[in-house]
């Protein structure tokens, strides 16, 4: 397993004092917009991600709007849901946060980890069903993670009163979809995770949510077989009349983490124009 590494940061920011949010799948989709658009809005960014060279340049591209903005970029290419990669990421946070004026705290982590099986359940149609180490891999990667990522940042006491945690789902959660059983066991997980975090970290002043976005054509989306299908179904009867876009969610996220309070958690919050529950 490759060691984290920081890909890109700014030597020259000063330590200590800084708001700092934590993207994991920051390279695309949700987690690239959002980290953009939370470094235009004053966070520096620690943006965790599995990319090869052909999709490095999304990572590059969104390290280069992060500095254009005037923030600080550090980004680690590894899997985000090894427990070994987690633990030295976050020393490494912790050294790059620094203890003078006053040590930095995270005060966004949004979980926007899109890689699980598109297997069917069964073997049928000239389709191999998924196995149990993939339905495993899931499973940790989209849901359980969650949870691991928030222990640790809580056990190094990185997780400041007033802090947001925000993750992923979507309507697959609760419709069917083929070849999307496995995540969207995930996708119901999660939101499970995210109200017992919010029971959990609520005496501690922390919120936790769930984000359903609309269907948004991100690469993730392109994986899944029926994607096309599901695109014009959507379009179909979205109230809005067009599709959620990654900027949709990204200007969500970042008014939701400027906001003082706390009091909104343990929900699925939907950023889909009226898609899920007018359509």
């Amino acid at each position: 397993m490759q060691e984290p590494r920081c890909q890109e940061h700014r030597p020259d920011m000063p330590k200590g004092s800084a708001q700092w949010a934590v993207i994991l799948g920051a390279s695309s989709g949700f987690g690239s917009a959002s980290a953009v658009a939370l470094a235009r809005q004053g966070f520096d960014i620690v943006g965790v991600h599995l990319d090869r060279a052909s999709t490095l340049p999304s990572a590059e591209k969104t390290v280069a709007d992060i500095e254009a903005a005037g923030r600080q970029a550090l980004f680690f290419n590894v899997d985000a849901s090894d427990a070994k990669n987690r633990r030295t990421i976050i020393q490494q946070m912790q050294n790059a946060f620094g203890v003078s004026p006053a040590p930095s705290t995270v005060r966004v982590l949004l979980h926007s980890l899109a890689f699980g099986s598109l297997r069917p359940f069964l073997a049928a149609n000239g389709d191999k069903a998924i196995t149990p180490a993939q339905m495993d891999m899931t499973l940790n990667v989209m849901a359980n993670s969650l949870v691991y990522w928030t222990q640790d940042l809580f056990d190094a006491k990185l997780l400041e009163r007033g802090a947001k945690i925000l993750s992923m789902t979507s309507a697959g959660s609760a419709r069917v979809w083929s070849h999307y059983g496995a995540v969207s066991a995930a996708k119901a997980a999660l939101e499970s995770h995210t109200r017992q975090l919010a029971y959990e970290l609520a005496p501690h002043g922390v919120s936790v949510n769930c984000l359903r976005a609309g269907v948004t054509d991100t690469p993730a989306l392109r994986k899944i077989p029926t994607h096309q299908q599901m695109l014009d179904q959507v379009l179909q009867r979205s109230p809005s009349g067009r599709l959620t876009t990654v900027d949709d969610v990204a200007g969500f996220v970042a008014h939701f983490a400027l906001a003082e309070d706390t009091w909104v958690t343990g929900n699925v919050i939907n950023v889909d124009g009226g898609e899920f529950g007018l359509g």
